[in-house]
C-alpha cells in the first residue's frame, strides 16, 4: 500500500543518513590521522555515539576540527529525526494514518457491498440512496468530494486501475456504480470489473445513446443515462404531474412509511398463495421475470419462483413479513 511504502521511504532515508555519515566518519579518520580501519570504525562509533571513551590515539588539529564536524553532522540528522516524528504524531499525521489504516483494515473485512466509482453529482446521489438502505459501500474518486467527511469509506484513486477495485474489495462486492464523466472511462471499468468479478451486477452511467449498447455488451447490467432521463422526467411532470410527484415520493425521495422494494422468493407458489395484501399489507407492484423481462400488476395466477424477482410497495414491517412468506 501507499502508506507502508511512505513510511518504509521514510526510514530507509534516516537509515541511508547515518550509514554516509558512519562511512565517511571512519574514511576520515583513516586519511586525516593515519588510523587502521578498526581505530577509524571505533573512533566513529564513539563519537557519534557520544558514550565518552578516550580517544583512540590523540587527534592532531585536522583530526579535531573533522570530529567537530561528524558530531554536528550527527546531531543534525537527530535533529531532523526528531522532527519529523514529532510533527508525525503532533500535527495530525498519525492521526491521519490511523484512520486511513482503519478504513482500509475495515473494507478488507467488506463482503457483499456496492463500489461507487465517481463521487460527482450522480454519484453522490447514489450514496444517499444506499445510506437510506443502510448498505455498505465503498467509494473511488481522484478527488476530494466536496461531502467526503460524509463518506466512511473513500479510496483516493483511479478508477480504472485494478488495483484501485481491489482495494474496494471488488471480488467480494455484489455491485458496482460507475458514474465517471467520460463513456470511455465507465466502458473500461465496466470491463475491468467483469474480469475481477465475473458474478458482480454492473450499473454505468453513459452520456451519449451510442455508449449505451456497448456498455451492456462489455458486461454492465443496467446502463442509465442521467440527462435523457431528465429530460423525460420533466416532460411527463406539465403531462402526468400528479402521477410523476406520487411515483417520485415514493420512490427517489424515499418515503418513512413506504417504499418500494424487491423481494427475492425461495419458494414456488402463485401470487393467490402467496397473497401478500392479507398476510403482510404489502402490495405487489410488478415481477421481473428469468429473462429481465416485467410483468406489471401481474394476475393472481402468476407463478413466482426463486429465479423470479417480486416488486412491492411495503413498509419495513410489511416487507419483513413478506420475505418469511415468499
Amino acid at each position: 500500500m501507499n502508506i507502508y511504502k511512505a513510511l518504509w521511504q521514510n526510514a530507509l532515508m534516516y537509515i541511508l543518513y547515518f550509514i554516509i555519515l558512519f562511512i565517511t566518519g571512519t574514511i576520515g579518520y583513516v586519511i586525516i590521522e593515519d588510523y587502521t580501519a578498526l581505530e577509524a570504525l571505533f573512533m566513529t562509533t564513539i563519537t557519534l555515539s557520544t558514550v565518552g571513551y578516550s580517544e583512540t590515539k590523540p587527534l592532531h588539529d585536522a583530526g579535531r576540527i573533522f570530529t567537530i564536524f561528524l558530531i554536528l553532522g550527527n546531531f543534525g540528522i537527530l535533529t531532523y529525526v526528531i522532527a519529523k516524528v514529532s510533527q508525525f504524531l503532533f500535527d495530525g499525521e498519525f492521526r491521519i494514518l490511523y484512520k486511513r489504516l482503519s478504513m482500509e483494515n475495515k473494507i478488507a473485512h467488506l463482503s457483499d457491498h456496492v463500489i461507487v466509482c465517481g463521487c460527482g453529482q450522480n454519484g453522490f446521489e447514489a450514496i444517499k440512496e444506499l445510506r437510506k438502505s443502510n448498505l455498505q459501500y465503498v467509494v473511488i474518486d481522484k478527488d476530494e468530494p466536496v461531502a467526503s467527511k460524509e463518506i466512511e469509506f473513500l479510496i483516493h484513486d483511479d478508477a480504472t486501475r485494478d488495483e484501485a477495485l481491489l482495494h474496494a474489495g471488488i471480488k467480494r462486492a455484489k455491485a458496482i456504480l460507475i458514474t465517471l464523466p467520460s463513456d470511455a472511462e465507465n466502458m473500461f471499468v465496466v470491463l475491468t470489473a467483469k474480469e475481477l468479478n465475473p458474478s458482480i451486477t454492473i450499473i454505468s452511467r453513459a452520456s451519449k445513446d451510442s455508449s449505451v449498447k456497448k456498455l451492456k455488451a462489455a458486461g454492465a447490467s443496467n446502463v442509465i443515462m442521467p440527462d435523457k432521463l431528465g429530460g423525460v422526467h420533466m416532460a411527463n411532470l406539465v403531462l402526468f404531474p400528479d402521477v410523476k410527484e406520487f411515483i417520485d415520493v415514493m420512490s427517489t425521495y424515499g418515503n418513512d412509511e413506504n417504499n418500494i422494494q424487491e423481494l427475492i422468493p425461495t419458494k414456488t407458489q402463485t401470487l393467490e398463495q402467496l397473497n401478500a395484501w392479507q398476510n403482510s399489507g404489502a402490495t405487489v407492484l410488478g415481477v421481473r421475470e428469468k429473462g429481465g423481462e416485467y410483468v406489471i400488476n401481474p394476475p393472481k395466477d402468476f407463478l413466482i419462483s426463486p429465479e423470479i424477482r417480486v416488486i412491492v410497495l411495503a413498509t419495513s414491517d410489511q416487507a419483513d413479513v413478506l420475505r418469511k412468506l415468499i
